[in-house]
């Protein structure tokens, strides 16, 4: 998940609701450039005000360990 799937989500469940950036902006108590930024992929966002606009939207972030890619022992740049 990337800060851009984020945004995309937030911005599809918003327009769901019927919301414009504004309103949405009021509702969650942060500014309209914010929510513009959320939803435009901005990478350097602060974490505590994007969970506050997920749950405004009543999304939840779920985070959950993955496999990391075995790179074969031959492969160039990595040790034998």
């Amino acid at each position: 998940m990337t800060a851009e799937d984020i945004g995309r989500c937030v911005r599809a469940q918003r327009k769901a609701q019927g919301a414009t950036q504004a309103e949405f902006a009021a509702l969650c108590g942060v500014g309209v450039r914010f929510i513009s930024e959320l939803e435009n992929g901005k990478s350097t966002m602060a974490l505590g005000k994007v969970l506050q606009v997920l749950k405004c939207l009543g999304l939840e972030l779920s985070l959950r360990p993955r496999g990391w890619n075995q790179a074969p022992a031959t492969s160039p740049g990595r040790p034998e």
